[in-house]
């Protein structure tokens, strides 16, 4: 006799729990909405080969000259670079055992698809951010390693964005346009406690008075000339990349450090100085074209001798990510950077049969009893920013961290 079972049903589950997938997946993506898909070709097209060549054809230089009656004219000659973009893959996967559904009283069956297409999305939107935040082009008021958040000169004012509005418009950066082009606009991608400075040091236009239906960036504030402030709690932070505290905590973990933790051990006592620093970093500093996913910041709560409590971004209150005996930790001030761009200040392919947001593979049965299940995704794909004059970012400081 035949029984119904999870394994021949497996089609019907994964079409349920998708949409819970493909939502969790879509929240948050902040730096993908520079990216635009390589110009003339399709993605099926783009994607063939190991690399993607974009070619770029130079100007004509303005005629200087009048035209000879005894000669002829001298015919320009045009010139022509590329730029390469690399596919790379990524991917995420969980297995449990058959035991755990048995006894299990959450619904884990939506939850592990929620959590699939959060760590999709947070593993894809790392590519676009390290695109984004690690280019040549950046303006600062000092050094990223003496950015200080005591003073208010390297904090971020309303005043950053006539100069920032004066180099997108004389370097050509491609705008965002409303439905009739009327209107050019592009994103300046922050930090909220850049936009809370932003908003306390001068005229900035709250969206509260003004209402236009061609708005489509996600989680928009403003508006401060012709850039839409986007404001994000995903934004890029250089953890304590900043200047030093006047009383320094440089340290480490002593002992291997489970995520959900709501305590850390440290290799030195610093239990006088919990109060030094507003916040304190977890993880190697990103001092310069460097970009640590895993690292974390956290508020250190209460001290005895090397054990401290924290709180941090975890669901708990704890730690995201587990860290290893060794990891750095310090009270250095954190960088801000504000990344200014358009539709087309970078590139992006993805492998159409797997899509722009990934696959889900299962969930499918394994073992030789059918005791075991396993779900993931798989993604493959590149963002690259092929021209750096497309996409600046200021670096800042901000007055949270001030003491």
């Amino acid at each position: 006799m035949a029984i119904q079972t999870t394994a021949n049903l497996d089609d019907s589950i994964r079409a349920q729990y998708d949409e819970v997938y493909y939502g969790a997946a879509r929240v948050g993506r902040v730096y993908d909405q520079l990216a635009a898909p390589v110009p003339g070709l399709t993605m099926e097209q783009a994607v063939n080969g190991s690399s993607v060549v974009i070619p770029y054809l130079s100007s004509m230089a303005p005629g200087t000259t009048t035209i000879s009656q005894t000669a002829d004219v001298t015919p320009s000659t045009l010139v022509d670079t590329y730029g390469t973009v690399t596919p790379t893959s990524r991917w995420g996967a969980l297995q449990w055992s058959e035991l755990l559904d048995i006894q299990a009283y959450t619904n884990y069956g939506e939850e592990r698809f929620k959590k699939l297409g959060e760590n999709m999305m947070e593993t894809i939107e790392i590519l676009a951010i390290d695109a984004a935040t690690q280019g040549d082009w950046v303006e600062r008021y000092t050094t990223r390693i003496l950015t200080d958040a005591g003073t208010p000169a390297h904090r971020a004012s309303d005043s950053d964005f006539a100069l920032m509005q004066g180099l997108m418009t004389s370097l050509k950066v491609a705008p965002f346009l409303n439905e009739d082009g009327s209107m050019q606009t592009w994103a300046a991608i922050m930090h909220p406690w850049v936009f809370h400075d932003i908003r306390e040091s001068g005229n900035v236009d709250a969206i509260g008075i003004y209402q236009d239906g061609g708005i489509h960036l996600n989680y928009e504030v403003g508006k401060i000339g012709n850039f839409r402030l986007v404001e994000s709690a995903y934004a890029k932070v250089f953890g304590g990349a900043g200047l030093a505290n006047s009383t320094d905590v440089a340290t480490t973990l002593n002992g291997d450090t489970a995520r959900l933790a709501t305590s850390i051990v440290t290799a030195d006592d610093v239990s006088a100085d919990i109060t030094e620093g507003k916040l304190w970093t977890i993880g190697t500093p990103e001092v310069a074209g460097t970009n640590y996913p895993t690292n974390e910041r956290i508020k250190c709560l209460s001290a005895v001798t090397t054990t401290i409590q924290i709180q941090g971004e975890g669901e708990n209150g704890g730690l995201r990510y587990a860290h290893d005996t060794g990891t750095v930790v310090q009270n250095n001030d954190s960088v801000y950077p504000i990344v200014f761009g358009g539709p087309e200040s970078m590139l992006k392919v993805f492998v159409p049969e797997v899509g722009e947001f990934g696959m889900t593979v299962g969930p499918e049965v394994s073992g030789l009893l059918d005791q075991f299940t396993h779900i993931g995704w798989k993604w493959y794909g590149a963002y690259s920013r092929l021209v750096e004059k497309n996409i600046i970012r200021k670096e800042v400081s901000v007055s949270y961290e001030s003491d």
